[in-house]
């Protein structure tokens, strides 16, 4: 075994200072697992928003349009159709109360939106452990190095002929643990923001959706996203889904 070294910090070191490595083993492996989590998501829900906006408005039926989205229980455009389905069939089917007093658009958008907000819970848990883990591991391995050089200048002073190899090497050992901490706070912090960006496009596209949603169970069409359409002073462009009927099963 070298003289000065990994092995020999966790040899040498106390309580404390094994503490901090395995602290910091930890949340290196909740960090990864977290990244590689959402990297899966990301992928599932990409490949999700790509599919819907290809075949959901192509369908005759709204029923077969849903159907185009899947099973998937982790599926916020299909969460999201359903919900407008849902809150229009009961705006339809109730007797006169407290719900009928709402304006049909406002009670429509006030699903959607709570799907929405559910969505976007979902896309960003996990975020904030790589939030803390980010903020907090270097300074996890900064207390392991301060701790460390500590016990390196007891051990220094009590030699007899103390020179700089005596000093390098315990002083070098303990800035290990501030390495270690950086080692585990970078990825935690790029994973963070690549993830965090990745969830802004998801986003978007499921509130373009919503939008769409919202559009055609008031109007029967979408709302077409054609720039030259809309400088050309078209209309909006129509979908080839049958129009909302409450009696229409998913």
């Amino acid at each position: 075994m070298n003289e000065f070294g990994i092995e020999h910090v966790w040899e040498q070191g106390d309580i404390i200072t094994r503490s901090v490595a395995i602290i910091l083993l930890i949340m290196s492996v909740m960090s990864w697992s977290v990244i590689v989590i959402k990297c899966i998501q990301g992928a599932g829900m990409k490949k999700i928003a790509h599919r819907t906006k290809h075949l959901f408005w192509s369908q005759k039926t709204l029923p077969a349009a849903i159907d185009t989205l899947g099973a998937n229980g982790n599926n916020p455009f299909r969460d999201l159709a359903i919900a407008g389905h849902a809150a229009m069939s009961h705006q339809y089917t109730i007797e006169a109360g407290i719900s009928n007093n709402l304006d049909i658009s406002d009670w429509l958008a006030r699903a959607l939106k709570n799907s929405i907000d559910d969505s976007a819970a979902n896309l960003q848990s996990g975020l904030g452990i790589l939030a803390s883990i980010g903020s907090t591991a270097p300074f996890v391995g900064l207390l392991g190095t301060v701790w460390g050089i500590y016990h390196a200048l007891q051990s220094i002073s009590m030699a007899d002929q103390p020179d700089l190899a005596h000093v390098a090497g315990p002083v070098g050992e303990a800035l290990i643990m501030t390495a270690f901490g950086l080692f585990v706070a970078i990825p935690a912090v790029l994973g963070f923001n690549t993830i965090s960006r990745r969830n802004r496009a998801l986003q978007h596209a499921i509130a373009r959706f919503a939008n769409d949603l919202h559009a055609y169970y008031l109007t029967g069409s979408r709302i077409t996203s054609n720039v030259e359409e809309l400088h050309a002073g078209d209309k909006a462009q129509s979908s080839p889904v049958q129009p909302f009927r409450a009696s229409q099963p998913v």
